[in-house]
């Protein structure tokens, strides 16, 4: 447990600094491309049209199980490997795990959200946000295009940040990986259109009890972050939205951390959203709050995240020091 605890807090680090250099994906493909291509592979050759909804659901969970045995035996024979070289093995589990981390890459895609609307305008800023959301960026107007930079902080800081910690910590590189494929395939055909709906069931049930725990540590620690960055007033109030609002999100997980960030920015998040081809009417967060999110908004939720990401690092060193 103490490797794996040293192990990942050399990841968060790592990922902290350097993100995911270009140089190097640029040359090689990213695990997670590799990943969706594998989901692609086997999507495109068992999910039949000609067959029934039953033999759909079935074939969607035995290629989500195989899969995710796959990279479960892949990453326990890596840390097999790595554990075989002491502290040059630690650091280099240390430094894989943090391709499968999102601290750096989050905050600089948003980041460049408010940067092309400060400089540029609302159009760059429609340009840059439709790189982090499915939703159409041509109806979003300035400050639904803030919302939505916002909203994408919020719900990626649990599946791209929290939950491969809390995955790597309980089970080690197995449980990291897994996650990554889970999400991975929910992302890919997890959703709810003719195509999908049945062969992606099982991975869209998978990936919501995968991330229950994690999305509601994240929203607790984006209150407690509130209150390191703004105080015990602001930090309650993002407490009690959270409480009281997550369950509206029509996903069982992300309401918790976007409801978070809407009390601890008091916005109004979520609402009804349009993607190409249809539209969701969703419920408001923090229905109470501002409605007219602006660049200072961003601003502060990205401070807030990067505090919130300061603090999981401590707390996986205070663990380690306890252990």
């Amino acid at each position: 447990m103490g490797f794996r605890l040293l192990s990942l807090g050399i990841a968060l680090a790592v990922d902290r600094i350097f993100g995911e250099p270009e140089a190097i994906w640029s040359r090689v493909p990213h695990p997670i491309v590799v990943f969706g291509n594998a989901i692609s592979f086997v999507e495109k050759r068992w999910n039949v049209a000609t067959k029934n909804g039953y033999e759909r659901r079935r074939d969607g969970f035995l290629a989500i199980a195989g899969l995710l045995f796959l990279v479960g035996a892949a990453g326990l024979l890596l840390r097999c490997f790595f554990h075989k070289f002491g502290i040059l093995g630690l650091i280099s589990e240390g430094v894989f795990a943090s391709i499968f981390l999102a601290q750096h890459s989050l905050l600089s895609h948003v980041s460049d959200v408010e940067i092309a609307r400060r400089t540029h305008g609302v159009d760059a800023a429609r340009v840059s946000v439709s790189k982090i959301v499915g939703r159409d960026p041509n109806l979003l107007d300035e400050a639904g295009v803030c919302r939505a930079a916002i909203e994408s902080l919020a719900e990626n800081a649990s599946d791209g940040v929290v939950a491969p910690v809390f995955w790597f910590a309980v089970l080690g590189l197995p449980g990291l990986l897994m996650y990554k494929m889970l999400n991975t395939a929910d992302s890919m055909i997890g959703h709810m259109n003719d195509r999908y709906r049945d062969f992606g069931r099982a991975s869209a049930k998978l990936d919501d009890v995968a991330n229950f725990i994690p999305a509601r540590l994240c929203g607790l620690l984006f209150v407690a972050a509130t209150m390191i960055v703004s105080g015990t007033a602001v930090a309650r109030r993002a407490l009690d939205v959270m409480m009281r609002d997550a369950r509206l999100h029509r996903s069982p997980n992300a309401g918790w951390p976007e409801a978070a960030m809407a009390g601890a920015l008091n916005l109004v998040l979520g609402g009804p959203r349009a993607y190409p081809g249809y539209a969701v009417n969703e419920p408001v967060l923090n229905a109470a709050g501002r409605q007219n999110a602006g660049g200072d908004d961003i601003k502060a939720a990205l401070n807030i995240s990067r505090t919130m990401f300061s603090l999981i690092l401590a707390l996986v060193l205070i663990l380690v020091l306890i252990k």
